[in-house]
C-alpha cells in the first residue's frame, strides 16, 4: 500500500523520560522517592538534574533523512512519549531538527502514552490527516502495531538505510 501524496512521516523517539501519564510531575515523584528511599535522594535528584545526558546521540542518517524529506515538502509530524517535564529542554537543545516538523504531539503533555489509540486519533485529528495518509515511524514494534491498528501506514525502524529504502518505495524519497 502507497500512501498518497499527503503523507505525513512521524519522528522516531527515544522512550527516555517516559512515566505513566497518569503518574505526577518529576518534582512531585522525586519527592515521593526520596522520602521513602532517603538514602538515594541524592541519587533521584541527579537523575532529574541530568537527564539530558541519558538520551543517546542521535542515529547517523535519520537527520539527513529529514531534511530531505522537508525539502521535497513532505509534511512532518511527531508522536513522542517524551515525559512533559523533559521535553521542552530537549526540545530547546535540539531545535534545529525538531524545527522541521510541523507538530509533535507529546505524550506527557496529552496523558497518553503510544500505542494507546487515542494518542495516534489525537494526532492524526491535530495534523489534519486521515490514518491512510500517514506514515507512522518508530523504532518499538508496539507502537507501530498501534498505529497500524488505527488504519495508518507504519514502518519499524532498525536504521537510516532501511528507512530511505521504505520512504523511496512510497514516493515520499
Amino acid at each position: 500500500m502507497h500512501p498518497p501524496p499527503r503523507s505525513s512521516t512521524s519522528a522516531t523517539s527515544s522512550t527516555a523520560g517516559i512515566r505513566p501519564a497518569s503518574s505526577p510531575p518529576f518534582d512531585e515523584a522525586a519527592a515521593d522517592l526520596s522520602g521513602k528511599f532517603p538514602e538515594y535522594a541524592h541519587l533521584i535528584a541527579a537523575w532529574g538534574e541530568r537527564f539530558g545526558e541519558t538520551i543517546d546521540d542521535p542515529v547517523p542518517g535519520v537527520h539527513d533523512l529529514v531534511a530531505e524529506l522537508e525539502a521535497r515538502g513532505v509534511p512532518l509530524f511527531g508522536i513522542t512519549n517524551f515525559s512533559a517535564d523533559f521535553w521542552a529542554p530537549f526540545r530547546a537543545k535540539e531545535d534545529a531538527f525538531f524545527a522541521r516538523f510541523r507538530d509533535i504531539v507529546v505524550s506527557g503533555e496529552e496523558k497518553l502514552l503510544k500505542p494507546d489509540p487515542a494518542i495516534y486519533y489525537l494526532a492524526l485529528d491535530r495534523f489534519g490527516l486521515r490514518p491512510d495518509q500517514a506514515l507512522f515511524i518508530d523504532d518499538r514494534q508496539i507502537n507501530v502495531d498501534g498505529a497500524l491498528a488505527v488504519g495508518m501506514h507504519a514502518h519499524l525502524f532498525t536504521d537510516a538505510n532501511d528507512l530511505r529504502a521504505r520512504l523511496e518505495a512510497v514516493g515520499l524519497l
